[in-house]
């Protein structure tokens, strides 16, 4: 992306204080790098293609705060480089939009905010209201609120996608509703109830629970209608789910 209006409205939404460190995923070619790193104290610009360093390099030589690393961000833990209580702006390519959102919300110390630029139908799923709910939706709702900030016309990129864009805030709690070692057991019973998205929610249930009394007992629990479809669902739904699997 070469339009420098839409690079300064991206890095105004990412909200940077002075005092902020900020984590890029996908600089480039350093556009919006520039921008950033104007507005926030320390950046580590992390890039998977090996072309563009000597690029990001001389660039970016003028700014003192940018630390440019070659790395693949998903095989990176941020604390490597950052402090507690970073911020992420990311603008990568959208087959792995999910697996860095998983990689960020999962590890060690996660960031406060994450911007990021995404397709729209990525951004109607990430959030979805119950009716339309997904794993990623679930995933994303449990660790934050998310906003929709700014579309992005698909003209205004090069090579040109088939859709528009939208950038993203990830506004993460401050508190979560269960400890870190029980997050990844809530999670496998998402994707359960997901795994044939079209059947009934108690037949989903069968695959972790070993009778439809026990499947019944624990819907009676967590005062959920088995007939219900998982889509359905709500995140507090969700987590009385487990807690109630959890508790049998």
């Amino acid at each position: 992306m070469s339009d420098d209006n839409i690079l300064a409205a991206i890095a105004a939404s990412a909200n940077l204080q002075p005092a902020d460190q900020v984590l890029e995923i996908g600089p480039g070619l350093g556009s919006l790098t520039r921008h950033l790193a104007h507005q926030a104290g320390y950046i580590v610009a992390i890039e998977l293609d090996d072309r563009f360093i000597p690029i990001l390099e001389a660039q970016l030589a003028g700014f003192d705060n940018v630390e440019v690393i070659h790395g693949d961000i998903l095989k990176v833990e941020p604390t490597k480089y950052l402090g507690k209580g970073y911020k992420v702006v990311a603008n990568v390519p959208y087959y792995i939009t999910g697996a860095i959102l998983r990689h960020l919300l999962t590890s060690t110390s996660k960031p406060t905010h994450i911007t990021m630029t995404v397709q729209k139908e990525v951004a109607k799923r990430l959030t979805a209201l119950p009716g339309r709910m997904s794993v990623l939706s679930v995933t994303a709702q449990y660790y934050g609120m998310i906003t929709n900030v700014l579309t992005i016309k698909a003209g205004s990129f090069w090579p040109k996608p088939e859709v528009d864009s939208v950038v993203i805030n990830l506004a993460l709690w401050g508190e979560l509703p269960l400890e870190p070692i029980e997050e990844e057991a809530l999670f496998r019973v998402v994707k359960v109830g997901f795994n044939q998205k079209r059947k009934q929610l108690q037949k989903n249930l069968r695959a972790i629970i070993d009778s439809r009394d026990r499947v019944q007992s624990v819907l009676q629990i967590a005062e959920i209608d088995g007939t219900r479809r998982a889509e359905t669902l709500s995140l507090k739904e969700w987590i009385s789910l487990y807690t109630a699997i959890k508790e049998l």
